[in-house]
């Protein structure tokens, strides 16, 4: 007799849910805490917290939850096209810019398709992938740097997408727009090329991939209020694409996939340029901190232009487990086939001490 688990799809059964990493309420329960006794320095989160202008606007949409919201995000989609000087019918919204991904598996994967990624990119692209029942072609990144060369030679008739994550998650780097504009040239027009922009804010000199999607080429655009804005618990990004895949993503997404109290936040943290700042200049001190203590203490890592560092500290999830004993949360990377590296996010300069210094002391006694 066949059960249940017997009708599921047959390409999930290697399939790994994703890890969100360790929340700080848990962790106090576990340790038996205080959550304020806690930093968490694990999911590259704003340390800084939301906006102030966005904690105002939801505040005031909290009161109007018994009605709908709207479902195709109007102001909003008005907002980011008017940021950027496109068309509002260029912006489809997601809850989190990863249901982008699943958007974009909906509509163009099939199972017997192949997408490409770099090897050590976000974890969720394969997944995703998995999902729809085609298959993830990891190319290797030599210094942990897309390597966009091997990538397009790895496209076969059989693909349909590229996944380039610029800064790149877990590992921190980025590619310019030389690398970005000589990979473009080599793409056919059956493959759409999707960028995870998710920490372009952070950049100085940040590539322009926007000029693709006014050129009218098989390109989205993810990006998020997770990261500069403080938005992450809102669970709300944008995809900027072409109207006519921005069209299929439409039919895809369930039926207000965003809601209200997301939506007012979103608008009022994307004009809230001064907390975007504040943000900037906390991490142009952190990220210099973090890089300059690893060297003083011998740690291998990868240079970062992103709010979070790649370092390596011996058995990552040995350290991980020490540190939380202490209180401090990071981040393990052995899902990211890194078992020797942990990741570890800018925080406010009084939790970058604590956790080099709970770190220095957790390498000590290992």
């Amino acid at each position: 007799m066949s059960t249940i688990n017997q009708q599921a799809h047959p390409w999930l059964d290697s399939l790994v849910a994703y890890d969100p990493g360790k929340p700080i309420e848990e962790t106090a329960r576990e340790l038996g805490l205080k959550p304020e006794d806690i930093i968490k320095v694990a999911s590259n989160e704003n340390p800084l917290g939301p906006s102030p202008k966005a904690i105002e606007a939801m505040k005031e949409a909290a009161e109007g939850v018994h009605i709908y919201p709207d479902g195709g995000g109007y102001k909003l989609r008005n907002a980011i096209a008017e940021k950027f000087g496109i068309g509002r019918e260029n912006i489809i919204l997601g809850n989190g810019s990863n249901e982008i991904i699943e958007l974009i598996g909906h509509g163009f994967l099939n199972p017997g398709d192949n997408v490409i990624a770099a090897e050590h990119a976000f974890v969720v692209y394969k997944l995703m992938a998995t999902l729809f029942g085609a298959e993830t072609i990891e190319v290797p990144d030599p210094g942990f740097v897309h390597d966009l060369d091997a990538m397009a030679a790895a496209i076969t008739p059989r693909t349909r997408k590229v996944f380039i994550a610029n800064p790149n998650n877990p590992t921190g780097t980025m590619v310019g727009q030389e690398e970005i504009d000589r990979f473009m040239e080599k793409v056919p027009e059956h493959v759409m090329v999707i960028f995870d922009e998710a920490y372009h804010e952070f950049l100085h000199d940040a590539p322009d991939t926007l000029k693709y999607v006014r050129e009218g080429r098989n390109v989205v655009i993810m990006r998020t209020f997770s990261k500069i804005q403080g938005l992450a618990g809102l669970r709300i990004g944008y995809g900027i694409t072409t109207p006519e895949i921005a069209t299929v993503l439409q039919k895809c997404r369930q039926p207000f996939n965003t809601n209200m109290i997301a939506q007012a936040g979103a608008i009022a943290g994307l004009a809230d340029e001064e907390h975007q700042q504040r943000t900037r200049d906390l991490n142009d001190e952190g990220l210099p901190f973090l890089h300059s203590a690893f060297d003083e203490m011998g740690l291998e890592y990868v240079p970062s232009v992103a709010n979070f560092v790649l370092v390596r500290v011996g058995d990552g999830d040995a350290v991980f487990k020490a540190m939380l004993q202490k209180g401090v949360i990071i981040r393990t990377m052995s899902g990211y086939k890194l078992p020797e590296w942990v990741r570890i996010s800018i925080g406010t300069m009084d939790q970058n001490h604590r956790c080099i210094e709970t770190l220095k002391e957790v390498l000590a006694t290992s």
